[in-house]
């Protein structure tokens, strides 16, 4: 769907964030000023994330009882491991959702913006790892920024399955 991943309703929203954790731009500064100020004193006791994994804080200001932090890789040509760890974010992003209980969770196009993903690549690594993740999340929403994010999203969603 084409919205803002800060009004979303659901129990997790996670923020493609850089590795401090602190807040930056795109998605990762639009939860930051959504969620208030008590997100980034949570952020700053985490210690960072590396790129592929995920940590969990309180939502704060948002709909969103929780927010789960992910890093996405930075586009490098796609032969660095880029698909590797962006389908690592998607894994770790849904056991964190499913640490604290979480039955609806909804995602940004991680690493689409300013690190460079193509977007149709990046689409066919979130909806491949989401449909082949074992976890108890019931509803998974892709929440996209743009109408070009989401039509490449809807394109590789009414790919048959493999």
């Amino acid at each position: 769907m084409k919205g803002d991943i800060t009004t979303e309703q659901v129990d997790v929203v996670v923020n493609a964030a850089n590795t401090s954790l602190l807040g930056g731009g795109g998605v990762d500064g639009a939860i930051h000023r959504a969620a208030g100020p008590g997100l980034l004193e949570a952020c700053r006791l985490l210690g960072g994330c590396a790129t592929g994994q995920a940590k969990t804080t309180a939502g704060f200001d948002l709909p969103a009882r929780w927010i789960v932090h992910t890093v996405g890789p930075v586009w490098s040509g796609g032969d660095r491991g880029e698909a590797e760890l962006l389908a690592s974010c998607y894994r770790e992003s849904l056991a964190r959702a499913d640490e604290v209980g979480a039955a609806t969770v909804a995602f940004p196009a991680i690493s689409t913006g300013v690190y460079g993903y193509p977007v149709e690549a990046a689409a066919r690594v979130a909806v491949t790892t989401v449909r082949a993740a074992v976890t108890t999340v019931e509803v998974v929403r892709f929440v996209c920024f743009d109408g070009s994010t989401r039509i490449a999203y809807e394109r590789v969603l009414d790919e048959p399955l493999p």
